[in-house]
């Protein structure tokens, strides 16, 4: 294995196994002298999304639920998937799924839409309001927000997070009333830093952002007993995003929703492709929302299991675990790079985060089964 491999993937040595440095940061890769002068100058600018695939036993990298779908309802959506015809058309908008979960969510419908993924809600979201417009958030965010309004070449506006991680909510306001409206990402838990606001911080920005399509993306929200729905409710130009693939575990088969109004959800329909969500993932979808007992068990293991390591951890004497309200938590060390290239000599990789704002010295770590964080807890204990 030749100098700059890790496990499956090269690794950019400039930047770091495992980094998420901005990627609107990053020196772009294509061949400007081979790329069709077609091709936009936005899209030709930003290089691809910066992750590289590690064969490790132990994956605390992007935060995923630890286990898979049970055995017994994958067996019942696999019988069931069989049994359906795999030559015909699925629901044109995923009419059977959307009644599903707005059934689950007690939600109208006509205000849930559905696509593969949650990061795909967020680009066609970035198409009905960003393009020509802003797209308002805070730094550091989730970069997949950075990346789809650099793409589609909307004015990004990023304002930097309190020291103590919270809404610079003042900031934010200010920034809303200087600009034409765009798109409002509010991430609650916020993501990478696990932090959750104060509720009247929020209502706060949803009532400064009247005209803006305010968004609030809820990936994690089952990790941190917040819910904002009765928020979304009350005010028709916010939504809530939301997904399958943490708490439920079922990030392979890639459905997001969002959850709004139907005159914003219709608006935003227009955007999503006719047949997006397959037959197949449609119906391991119901089978898991008719029996959404097991999600709520793994929640409860994951809180137990992120408040054991993070006690755990509380003694170390040269690194920080940081307070989460997520399923993942950033790790503060002397020297993020040291520490990361530990861990993976011990079969565990996290992701880097220490090349953004606020975060030096950072890992970001998910929350594993036990087994996984006893392991992480003996390879970090190495370090003291």
């Amino acid at each position: 294995m030749g100098p700059g491999w890790v496990g499956l993937g090269w690794v950019d040595a400039r930047r770091g196994a495992g980094d998420t440095t901005n990627p609107m940061t990053s020196t772009p890769s294509a061949d400007a002298g081979t790329t069709p002068a077609g091709v936009r100058a936005a899209v030709r600018d930003v290089p691809a999304y910066p992750f590289t695939p590690l064969d490790v036993p132990i994956k605390l990298d992007q935060n995923e639920n630890p286990y898979d779908f049970p055995a017994d309802l994958k067996a019942e959506a696999l019988a069931r998937m069989a049994a359906r015809p795999w030559n015909r058309y699925p629901d044109l908008h995923a009419d059977t799924l959307r009644e599903r979960i707005a059934a689950f969510e007690d939600w109208e419908a006509a205000g849930v839409v559905v696509t593969p993924g949650s990061n795909v809600l967020i680009k066609l979201l970035t198409e009905l309001g960003g393009i020509g417009q802003t797209v308002l958030t805070v730094n550091p965010t989730f970069s997949v927000y950075t990346l789809e309004a650099q793409l589609l070449g909307a004015e990004l506006v990023q304002v930097p997070l309190n020291a103590d991680f919270s809404l610079p909510v003042e900031a934010l306001k200010a920034e809303l009333a200087a600009r034409e409206p765009g798109v409002l990402y509010i991430t609650q838990p916020h993501a990478p830093t696990g932090h959750v606001d104060a509720e009247q911080d929020i209502r706060a920005l949803i009532d400064a952002a009247r005209g803006w399509i305010v968004v609030l993306d809820e990936a994690y929200y089952q990790y941190s007993a917040q819910d904002h729905r009765d928020l979304i409710r009350a005010n028709p130009h916010c939504l809530s995003l939301r997904t399958f693939s943490k708490a439920w575990g079922l990030a392979g088969l890639r459905l997001g929703y969002a959850l709004a109004h139907p005159e914003l959800a219709g608006q935003l329909q227009k955007l999503v492709p006719a047949f997006n969500v397959s037959v197949l993932a449609q119906t391991a979808l119901e089978v898991a929302l008719e029996n959404p007992a097991y999600v709520q068990q793994r929640v409860a293991e994951g809180l137990r299991e992120r408040a054991r390591v993070l006690e755990a951890l509380a003694a170390h004497p040269t690194l920080e675990a940081l307070p989460s309200q997520s399923n993942f938590f950033l790790l503060r060390s002397p020297d993020a790079g040291a520490t990361y290239t530990h861990l993976l000599s011990r079969g565990i990789v996290v992701r880097r985060q220490d090349r953004l704002h606020l975060l030096e010295g950072c890992l970001r770590v998910a929350i594993g089964t036990p087994a996984e964080n006893d392991a992480l807890l003996a390879a970090l204990a190495e370090l003291a």
